[in-house]
């Protein structure tokens, strides 16, 4: 299984992060190596709760915009 993630460099150091299907539950690490592994524990604390749902659908679509 692969779950998507966005992170970025924190000012004081270290990274911050969040699954994109979860965007209001985030974690941080000093590396990113230790980031993607608060994001893989963090996903497991939210499968353990049934009344947990992504915050984001999955669903995508296009949009146009005037050039």
């Amino acid at each position: 299984m692969e779950l998507s993630y966005t992170y970025w460099e924190a000012r004081e150091g270290g990274y911050i992060g969040y699954l994109n299907q979860y965007p209001d539950y985030w974690t941080q690490g000093d590396s990113v190596e230790e980031l993607q592994k608060m994001l893989a524990s963090l996903y497991g604390d939210i499968m353990r709760f049934d009344d947990i749902r992504p915050a984001v659908p999955e669903r995508t679509g296009l949009l146009a915009l005037p050039v």
